[in-house]
């Protein structure tokens, strides 16, 4: 699937009419921080476009997404086993 302008932009609402928090999709686990001029969010941001129509860099940032994926059950693995009780 390609990518394109507006997918997963955050214009949906929820049920009590709020906007959700659109997240980067280049930093998957933080808000976008409208980190270019003139963006109002992920669907016009130049940054993640370029990213997104690159087909290597898009395919490192599905990379990377995924190793941070693997490792979080073994992050909350061991921080769960150190909490005290």
């Amino acid at each position: 699937m390609a990518w394109s302008p507006g997918v997963r932009s955050g214009h949906h609402e929820d049920m009590t009419g709020r906007r959700p928090d659109a997240r980067c999709p280049l930093r998957p686990d933080q808000p976008c921080t409208l980190c270019q001029l003139d963006v109002t969010g992920p669907q016009d941001c130049p940054l993640v476009y370029l990213v997104m129509t690159d087909d290597e860099l898009r395919a490192g940032t599905r990379q990377a997404a995924n190793s941070r994926r693997a490792l979080a059950p073994a992050t909350r693995a061991r921080s769960a086993s150190s909490s005290p009780a």
